[in-house]
């Protein structure tokens, strides 16, 4: 449509030219020609860029994005749709078949890694009830170490099968601790204030609306308390189980692996809750599943935050040893810290 009002428009002054042959000699004639020309080539550039613009201004029309400009500025709004890390999902290799099974995998190693060390005991020669406090401490920490392998290479065997591996999987980074946007050390610091506070209110209000404390026999506390402040092994050796060897298998295992598999299909809020209350309920204590749903929350948001595993493990570790510290110091005070558990 274009060309055919440039032709005709050329026509017309052409013709207008040669009305008066008088008027305008051969050069004249062909320097006028060669400016309408001009004029129209002009007017045919313009008219290209104001289609190109009208295209790069209005995305929706149905006008094509050709050009470059309009490439980044798609390729703009696509990358800024989600500017919260935490909303971002991971790009997960395996389908859900590998997540099951996976999980199945671990929960099993788990199980009976603990049930052969427990029968291989007593053909090491060793009697439970006769065994000092540093040594019933020795084994927990050598059990808990020998678990968390199992369990990690189990883990890592099956995963590891898909390759080439995202960089965002399994991450355990150093660098940066105090980044603004990724990192660890800063993000674990706001994590865990987080986590005190949530908790904090948590516990106010169960204890505000509940009528009785739920007994806490079952609680790992409870029963490592024979151990808690005897000695200066025990206490190391716990703080090793609580405060290394623990977050280290349970990040891994629900954050690093589970959470992030659930991105494949849910958002990442709603497999960070997913993820917390599962780890809630694997520790087998009922009376502190809002606590810990509200800890396994802080962890998977501050983990998907940073893409880095170090940053819930360092929460979790001052959690756990935290306690483990200050109960021995509670311990050493002459205070009755089973009585202080049993009315927490």
């Amino acid at each position: 449509m274009v060309s055919t009002m440039l032709a005709s428009l050329a026509q017309s002054s052409l013709s207008s030219l040669s009305l008066s042959p008088t008027l305008f000699s051969s050069k004249t004639l062909t320097r006028r020609t060669e400016a309408v020309l001009s004029r129209h080539r002009n007017f045919s550039h313009w008219f290209s860029l104001s289609q190109s613009n009208r295209a790069l201004r209005f995305p929706g029309a149905n006008t094509p994005l050709d050009s470059s400009r309009g490439r980044h500025l798609t390729c703009f709004y696509k990358e800024n749709e989600l500017d919260w890390p935490i909303l971002k999902r991971w790009d997960v290799p395996w389908e859900w078949q590998t997540v099951s099974l996976t999980s199945l995998a671990c929960g099993l190693s788990f199980v009976l890694t603990g049930l052969i060390e427990t029968a291989a005991i007593p053909y090491l020669g060793l009697q439970i009830g006769e065994l000092s406090s540093d040594e019933k401490a020795e084994i927990l920490f050598l059990d808990q170490a020998i678990t968390t392998a199992v369990v990690l290479v189990v883990l890592y065997s099956i995963t590891n099968t898909f390759q080439p591996r995202r960089d965002d999987l399994f991450r355990y980074d150093l660098s940066e601790p105090f980044g603004l946007q990724k990192g660890w050390l800063l993000w674990a610091g706001v994590g865990l204030i987080g986590a005190l506070m949530a908790i904090g209110l948590t516990g106010a209000a169960l204890s505000l609306f509940s009528g009785e404390n739920t007994p806490r026999e079952t609680d790992a506390l409870v029963l490592l308390l024979p151990l808690i402040g005897s000695s200066s092994i025990s206490t190391a050796c716990l703080v090793g189980i609580t405060g290394v060897l623990a977050p280290l298998l349970e990040e891994t295992v629900f954050r690093g692996f589970f959470m992030v598999s659930l991105t494949k299909w849910l958002p990442t809020p709603v497999s960070i809750l997913i993820s917390a209350a599962v780890f809630a309920v694997a520790h087998l204590t009922p009376g502190q599943f809002p606590q810990l749903f509200v800890l396994g929350t802080a962890l998977g948001f501050s983990y998907a935050q940073t893409r880095n595993l170090l940053t819930p493990i360092t929460i979790h570790a001052i959690w756990n040893s935290g306690v483990i510290l200050f109960l021995t110091f509670l311990q050493l005070q002459g205070y009755d810290i089973k009585e202080l558990l049993q009315a927490s």
